[in-house]
């Protein structure tokens, strides 16, 4: 395939139930992941992502695993169906960036499992122990949304796309944000239905212990460059991976600068989005209009792109 492939990889925020149920019925690859994780965490992970209830899977704790196993769920049914994928680069949303090293083999299916149960819990904690809210600023520039958080005191959490800033904080600051985004410039602003304050300092106790858990394990140097989220730049020393991994709880998602060099440097031309939702899909079309991204998280939207990729081949 004269395609130079990369492979988005969903976070936080995609899940939903059902997700992976016919996948697992049909390709025993993506049956065995489930079972796997199931075992590891000692949890039934996959009655929670095929059947809920919705309030279990929306727990931070459930939804990372969740999703990662998900995401390779979904590439392990495709891969079913077509061989191995020359693949160019990858990257992922947040959680979805130990999907992409997953992919990559910087560890294996196992560890990743044991790694994103550990974050989402820690995560999870972080959130009850502290008031912590997030909130989307519309039709802004960067700069703009940097100052309105210099004011009130919060963090930049996602740069999603332009026009499209996440801050996060203290409950009571962020709100303040969200009053004075107009103010400010900036076109709309609405809180976000999220747990807590993620991606900003009210997750450092989650960043501390994470930090130990990645001090602990085993990487190795991925088969092709993963994208980190922290500096929006491909990592392949363990050391940096392990930081990457570890920076992007409290730091922010440069999701913006990631889709522009995929696109503008390094030349990807075909994305593959393994998750439920497109929302990475809409993500890069808003930065790079029209460029290709076949959207995949079930039995349908495989048999779609399985006929795009026989197509282009």
């Amino acid at each position: 395939m004269n395609k130079r492939i990369a492979l988005l990889f969903s976070g936080q925020g995609a899940q939903t139930v059902g997700m992976g149920r016919d996948l697992a019925a049909k390709y025993p690859a993506a049956a065995d992941l489930f079972a796997k994780a199931d075992a590891i965490l000692g949890t039934p992970l996959s009655r929670t992502a095929f059947e809920g209830p919705e309030a279990d899977l929306m727990q931070t704790r459930n939804c990372q695993p969740a999703l990662f196993v998900h995401g390779l769920a979904c590439l392990a049914a495709l891969r079913q169906e077509i061989g191995e994928l020359p693949v160019h680069a990858a990257a992922g949303l947040s959680l979805g960036e130990f999907t992409a090293h997953a992919a990559a083999g910087t560890f294996d299916f196992e560890t990743g499992v044991r790694l994103v149960g550990r974050r989402g819990l820690f995560m999870q904690e972080a959130c009850e122990q502290t008031s912590g809210a997030m909130a989307a600023m519309i039709g802004a520039d960067e700069s703009a949304v940097r100052t309105l958080a210099s004011e009130t005191d919060v963090d930049v959490a996602n740069l999603n796309s332009p026009g499209q800033i996440v801050i996060s904080g203290e409950t009571a600051k962020v709100t303040l944000a969200v009053s004075l985004a107009k103010e400010n410039g900036i076109r709309m602003a609405k809180m976000l239905n999220v747990a807590g304050a993620y991606h900003s300092r009210l997750m450092n106790s989650a960043f501390l212990k994470l930090g130990e858990e990645l001090q602990r394990t085993d990487f190795n140097t991925p088969h092709f460059p993963v994208i980190c989220n922290i500096d929006a730049r491909p990592v392949s020393d363990p050391e940096e991976i392990r930081s990457s991994l570890q920076d992007q709880v409290t730091g922010t998602v440069r999701w913006t600068e990631t889709m522009e060099l995929l696109v503008d440097d390094m030349k990807c031309d075909l994305f593959l989005e393994l998750g439920p939702g497109g929302v990475l899909s809409s993500l890069l079309n808003r930065t790079r209009k029209g460029t290709p991204c076949i959207s995949l998280s079930d039995c349908a939207s495989l048999n779609a792109a399985v006929a795009q990729l026989r197509a282009l081949a």
